[in-house]
């Protein structure tokens, strides 16, 4: 029995308009169990989906799960510290890459290019454009908040080899290095992930939901742990192979509101089943 739905965002949940279509609205507004936005993205970037899901005070899990949040609570965090984040800064910068910095609601970039650019288009959220010594300084200031939640790297795709592969040389045991496109590598605490921190979510606000009843949708192969570690992991039929493997069950083309399809053929629960989160 399905007593929570967790899903990816991006290549999972979204439309081809890269929002929420009126019928994956709809189908969610129906099932009144908890349900979860989990993805690499910073909170800002996701608080308009949980509008448009009509899930405002619901969970969310941020930055691949190195930042779990409850309304105005932080559930969990773990961030990359300030000597790891001076070294893949040098990195990204030896390699020519564009450099973004994430913590809590904070996103830092050096300046306002066009990977900047995608990325607004991409999540409507605004950066602070300022030099990266100068986020660094700032980072150095604020410690006691927390080192960064993410890194991420974006640019050429041969550029990009050579610093994925030197970030990896150096900081292998201590962060996670993810590939998400070709131009792209998000970089994270090693501790964490998005079943480590469903699983935190779950003691935390649904001690009577276990793993065993949730089900997961994702994509992309920062899904793949979360996938095989729940009752019902369910990957969309664009998603990459190693994650389809991974998945028992598989939903239509993001495009083609897979996630809201499986869920309407799926789910028996309807609104006299709800499961409230501790508070």
């Amino acid at each position: 029995m399905i007593q929570l739905i967790a899903t990816d965002i991006d290549g999972t949940l979204l439309d081809d308009n890269r929002f929420i279509s009126s019928n994956t609205a709809r189908v969610f507004n129906n099932l009144n169990i908890p349900k979860i936005l989990i993805s690499a993205r910073m909170p800002q970037a996701m608080y308009y989906l949980q509008d448009a899901l009509n899930i405002q005070n619901s969970p969310l899990i941020c930055y691949n799960g190195a930042l779990v949040l409850h309304n105005n609570e932080v559930l969990h965090t773990e961030s990359i510290d300030l000597a790891l984040i001076h070294q893949m800064v040098k990195i990204g910068v030896e390699n020519s890459l564009h450099v973004s910095l994430y913590r809590n609601q904070e996103w830092f970039v050096e300046q306002h290019d066009e990977w900047t650019a995608r990325e607004i288009h991409n999540t409507r959220t605004q950066p602070t454009v300022q030099s990266l010594s100068t986020s660094l300084a700032y980072f150095e200031k604020t410690i006691e908040q927390g080192g960064a939640h993410k890194i991420m790297f974006m640019g050429n795709k041969d550029k990009m080899d050579s610093a994925f592969a030197k970030a990896e040389e150096l900081s292998a045991s201590v962060l996670h290095l993810y590939r998400s496109k070709d131009s792209y590598t998000e970089i994270s605490p090693k501790g964490i992930s998005k079943k480590s921190a469903l699983e935190i979510l779950l003691k935390k606000r649904y001690p009577e939901i276990n793993m065993s009843s949730v089900a997961a949708f994702g994509d992309n192969y920062n899904d793949i742990e979360m996938l095989a570690g729940v009752g019902y992991g369910v990957a969309v039929e664009n998603g990459k192979e190693q994650v389809r493997s991974a998945a028992r069950y598989t939903a239509g083309h993001h495009k083609k509101d897979g996630v809201a399809t499986w869920l309407e053929e799926n789910m028996t629960h309807k609104k006299s089943d709800s499961v409230e989160p501790l508070s």
